[in-house]
């Protein structure tokens, strides 16, 4: 199998795809975003280019890093133009339907020595990975939100992965300065497993009065040692994200904490979804990226 030097990214025009792209690119490798429609990407440029700018301004890298990660970035609409990527890592809509469609479409399009990553969160991988002609070449990749300042990534081989591709892939989230740890396919993995559940129990603490959003965020940051709190990071990721945790969780594991509470239900209905609504359990002005 190849060494890694081109990295594409599907869905790059959303939150995840857009930060894995940045993960990529600040580690060196040259990086293709793609999407299906033009405006979301080069929304997400503007924004890569502003976190840059802010990386610049708080001396965490000088303007020639900057301009030269910026140029080895690019954008398409074009499913073809990943025909020269040696890793493909898929952040698109959490639907296994649509997992499978684009992995039929990345066979078509893509190298047969290239590897294909999925960055779900809820869906299994082996699953995924049916829906490609190799799925000994797909495997699990799960950042976390942001992914361009969180470095966990948690690798999940599905059933027929390789020992090969998962080697490689774990090569290049270490090449990356990210810190991979192995999990089995199961939704959650580690880290949502637990943590749908305890967002759950803070959106409940606001639906019980126990505390505003703000002071329940204060409270686990200060008491807990947590850059952000859960209320926080449910705007980050989406109210209707959570949703859909919540609703791939609680068949599975039947933990009544898993279920999604009704404030969430009522807030997602009427389109209170967070950061890219401008308001959920907090109001926001603008979609700046977040960190910097």
């Amino acid at each position: 199998m190849s060494s890694i030097r081109t990295v594409a990214v599907c869905g790059a025009g959303g939150t995840m795809g857009a930060g894995i792209a940045i993960v990529a690119a600040r580690a060196g490798f040259r990086t293709i975003s793609y999407d299906v429609a033009e405006a979301p990407l080069a929304r997400a440029a503007k924004q890569t280019a502003g976190f840059f700018g802010k990386s610049v301004e708080r001396g965490k890298m000088t303007a020639e890093m900057r301009d030269r990660v910026l140029g080895s970035m690019s954008h398409t609409t074009d499913l073809a133009a990943l025909g020269e990527a040696d890793l493909v890592i898929e952040a698109v809509f959490e639907d296994l339907s649509v997992k499978r469609g684009l992995m039929e479409r990345l066979d078509a399009a893509c190298r047969e020595d290239a590897i294909f990553a999925s960055n779900t969160s809820t869906l299994s991988i082996t699953e995924i990975a049916s829906g490609s002609k190799r799925p000994e070449r797909v495997v699990g990749m799960h950042f976390c939100l942001p992914a361009q300042l969180m470095k966990l990534i948690e690798m999940s081989p599905g059933l027929l992965t390789s020992d090969e591709t998962l080697r490689a892939a774990w090569a290049w989230t270490e090449a990356c300065g990210q810190v991979p740890v192995r999990t089995q396919d199961k939704p959650g993995f580690i880290l949502n497993a637990l943590l749908v559940p305890f967002n759950n129990d803070a959106i409940r603490a606001v639906e019980a009065g126990v505390a505003s959003p703000a002071d329940i965020d204060a409270a686990i940051k200060a008491g807990l040692g947590y850059k952000m709190g859960p209320l926080e990071l449910i705007d980050l990721i989406g109210l209707d994200t959570q949703v859909r945790l919540c609703e791939a969780f609680y068949p599975v594991t039947l933990d009544p904490r898993a279920a999604a509470p009704p404030l969430l239900r009522r807030m997602t209905a009427a389109g209170l979804l967070g950061r890219k609504s401008g308001r959920g359990f907090f109001t926001y002005d603008g979609n700046a990226m977040f960190g910097g």
